[in-house]
């Protein structure tokens, strides 16, 4: 990881339209123990997000090319809706705020994207609307460009680092505990 960087427009604009999603207190990092249990959960609420959405652009979408971040309020959006989404079932569903992570990387096309990215005990996993399988980060062949911090999800630290070779059929259940 890096230092500190700036902060998606989307992300500013997100909090500015959703004040109570951002005015946050600074809690220290934490990552979710991988147990079986936890990766059920994990994989269920990629995928009901992953078929819940309508994949739509910005531009369709909203009628703007600016980054619009927010929730599925209409069932349709790109991919920050995608990660949004998940980000908010998995707290629902009692997962700590610290350990999911908005994720701005360049995907295989080399085009903007964004992933959500959950802190495990066994390494950070990636949910992606764009594959329903869940990998670790080192597996998507993506380069990852910066992240929200543990700590407070209103600072962004850089990555600037490549994911490895893209892998679809990696099997993450033999991270389990």
């Amino acid at each position: 990881m890096g230092g500190r960087t700036s902060v998606p427009y989307g992300w500013v604009d997100f909090c500015h339209r959703r004040p109570r999603e951002c005015r946050v207190p600074t809690l220290p990092a934490a990552n979710v123990k991988l147990t079986a249990r936890n990766l059920r959960i994990l994989k269920r609420i990629n995928q009901k997000a992953n078929s819940a959405i309508q994949p739509v652009s910005n531009f369709d979408h909203w009628g703007t090319m600016m980054d619009h971040w927010d929730y599925p309020v209409d069932g349709k959006g790109d991919c920050k809706i995608y990660a949004l989404y998940k980000r908010k079932l998995l707290q629902e569903a009692g997962f700590p705020r610290q350990a999911l992570l908005m994720t701005v990387v360049r995907d295989l096309n080399n085009e903007g994207h964004t992933v959500l990215t959950v802190k495990t005990d066994k390494g950070d996993l990636i949910l992606d609307n764009m594959v329903d399988e869940i990998r670790p980060w080192n597996a998507t062949g993506y380069y990852f460009l910066k992240r929200q911090s543990q700590q407070n999800p209103n600072i962004w630290l850089s990555v600037n680092q490549r994911g490895g070779t893209p892998k679809t059929l990696t099997n993450v259940a033999k991270l389990v505990d």
